[in-house]
């Protein structure tokens, strides 16, 4: 599966496509009991490298191998999962998958 990444700024090029290996099977992670916060936003990009680098054992450079993308890619994909699932976590907060711009390629 690919995903393409969006743009943060208006200048530059834009983002490589990154392989993933699944989509998640949901979307939606909620705390108990649910809070009124504003939730967080993680991208499927973030996820994947987050599953990889810390579930999996990958080294970085392994990781960016599997998703066709620079080590320094994936050490700021995985820097803004970890910071954003640690916000999520510490405030209790709910937490979005963003499956934006995700397609199937096999």
């Amino acid at each position: 599966m690919w995903c393409r990444r969006f743009r943060y700024g208006r200048k530059g090029r834009l983002p490589k496509p990154i392989m993933l290996g699944a989509a998640p099977p949901t979307n939606i992670f909620t705390p108990s009991p649910p809070s009124n916060l504003d939730p967080i936003f993680l991208e499927v990009a973030e996820l994947e490298a987050f599953r990889l680098v810390d579930f999996d054992g990958l080294s970085q450079e392994e990781a960016a191998k599997r998703m066709g993308v620079s080590r320094g890619t994936v050490w700021r994909l995985v820097q803004k999962a970890r910071r954003k699932t640690v916000q999520a976590l510490s405030e209790g907060r709910p937490i979005y998958i963003v499956t934006g711009a995700c397609e199937a390629k096999y």
